[in-house]
């Protein structure tokens, strides 16, 4: 099977964090780039990272390139590229240019060039509606041309129906609570945890349950697909059950009830616990400390920045006389609202982009 590159999207300042988990994952020269983590393998690897890899929002798979310097140019390369050996005649594709810093610099021209050529060469109907997105871009005159595999964003888990306001995204979860550490064997409490995205996420993890074991992706509109090799694949995450339990608490009752029918579609009600209470009355649960992880309302999220500094007060000293031996993480855009909460943070990390904003994760040492 050919080899080509696999481009892992997420969010900007998480590639490291990622590329960690490609790395882990077992997947050939992972490397962080800009937007994502770059990797290499066949068409079994790019159905592997759609179904496996937790932190990556979709992935492209950068099937050709070639050089063009003007659109006839384009128009000619384009007929000869091989598109049959990946798309198919009976499903439409929708195609989206990009040009940067090249001869060729109209989008809007070089787009109709490239579904012509799709029409003409090999009969591939084109859609602006269609589920497959070919995105091709041209910086300094080379066209690199790649597929959406995914469809819908990986975060779309496929079980998760009731969410709440201003909710985190499963990926984004799953990254910040890789970037604290977490790998399945610690319990993880959350606080303020709406409708349940990092407590479930940890659960799954904690299982060994597969992210996208209970949705489609593109990539089975393909023609490259082998639906026996994909069963085969997908059979092997159905996880077990975990001994380790996560808990979330939120003053909502909505949000409680929310949380749990999530987690029932999700297969993790055994080893996950919700309770309706504020954060203030959160305590440890039995057996050995791990990681608190909440991501409390902000200004810019949700409501008026200047009501927010008593709940943080309280939620670090909540954390400071009850949680000793736990190390705590929060998300938040508003780094004096991290500090109003008299916990002894790390140094910041990196911004992350994050629905239009930026946030950061903070965290705390083992708290003494």
């Amino acid at each position: 099977m050919q080899h080509f590159e696999i481009f892992l999207v997420c969010p900007p300042g998480l590639e490291p964090v990622l590329c960690q988990e490609a790395h882990e994952k077992g997947f050939v020269n992972p490397v962080a780039v800009p937007g994502g983590v770059t990797v290499q393998g066949d068409w079994s690897e790019v159905w592997r990272a759609n179904l496996q890899m937790r932190g990556a929002a979709r992935v492209l798979a950068r099937i050709g390139s070639f050089m063009a310097f003007h659109l006839a140019q384009l128009d000619k390369r384009s007929r000869k590229f091989p598109w049959g050996d990946v798309l198919r005649p009976d499903v439409p594709v929708k195609v989206q240019v990009n040009c940067k810093a090249s001869k060729i610099y109209h989008a809007k021209a070089a787009q109709q060039r490239i579904e012509t050529a799709l029409r003409d060469s090999h009969g591939i109907p084109v859609s602006a509606d269609a589920e497959v997105v070919l995105k091709v871009r041209i910086i300094d005159n080379q066209v690199t041309i790649s597929i959406d595999t995914s469809g819908a964003a990986l975060h779309q888990r496929g079980h998760k129906e009731a969410v709440g306001k201003a909710p985190m995204r499963e990926n984004l979860a799953a990254l910040f609570l890789r970037a604290c550490g977490y790998d399945g064997q610690e319990s993880v409490v959350d606080p303020m945890c709406g409708s349940g995205t990092f407590v479930i996420e940890a659960a799954e993890i904690a299982a060994g349950l597969y992210p996208g074991r209970s949705r489609d992706f593109t990539f089975q509109q393909l023609a490259s697909y082998d639906a026996e090799r994909f069963s085969d694949l997908r059979d092997v995450g159905e996880g077990s059950v975990s001994a380790v339990q996560s808990f979330g608490s939120d003053r909502d009752a909505g949000a409680i009830r929310m949380a749990n029918a999530n987690a029932a579609r999700a297969g993790v009600s055994a080893s996950t616990v919700f309770a309706c209470h504020g954060a203030a009355e959160v305590r440890p649960p039995e057996g050995p400390p791990g990681l608190v992880i909440v991501n409390p309302p902000y200004g810019a999220r949700i409501g008026n920045k200047k009501l927010l500094y008593p709940l943080y007060g309280t939620f670090g000293q909540t954390m400071l006389l009850h949680f000793k031996g736990w190390r705590i993480g929060l998300v938040t855009s508003e780094p004096p609202l991290a500090k109003a909460t008299g916990l002894p943070w790390m140094p910041q990390g990196a911004a992350v982009a994050h629905g239009g904003m930026k946030v950061w994760l903070w965290q705390t040492p083992v708290l003494r």
